[in-house]
């Protein structure tokens, strides 16, 4: 399969924002790579989706967590940048937590690598203190 222009890449991207936004994680997973490496704050666990995922079958656990612990209230893509193997974006995030009631908003910044027109990386970072004291009954 012939290389993605980062143009290509960018609506894969917004298309895979626009299925979160439904709750399609069917249609997220036909975008990945079967080896896909997968991670948010993958070297810090406060959260229950935090960590790191390998391949396509460990990627639902991602967003059945994260749905589990978080309403999301906003998530909007304020930038996103491309060449022809990465997109990275920066992403305003609200969210209120099912288990507290307490709410934040946050930036996230995704960095998403293609490999034959699939991601297959995908790397998400956000305040994790901001995170940490969302989900504590502190």
């Amino acid at each position: 399969m012939a290389q993605t222009s980062a143009s290509d890449n960018i609506k894969t991207v917004e298309s895979v924002y626009d299925a979160f936004g439904r709750g399609d994680v069917g249609f997220i997973l036909e975008q990945l790579t079967d080896d896909v490496d997968w991670a948010s704050v993958s070297e810090a666990a406060p959260a229950p989706w935090h960590g790191v995922k390998h391949g396509k079958s460990e990627v639902p656990d991602f967003f059945k967590e994260l749905a589990e612990a978080l309403t999301v209230t906003e998530f909007t893509p304020l930038a996103i940048a491309s060449n022809d193997t990465d997109v990275m974006a920066i992403i305003r995030f609200g969210a209120t937590s099912t288990r507290t009631g307490k709410s934040a908003v946050m930036e996230l910044h995704h960095w998403w690598r293609f490999r034959n027109g699939k991601i297959y990386h995908y790397r998400g970072t956000e305040d994790t203190a901001q995170t940490a004291q969302l989900l504590s009954e502190d």
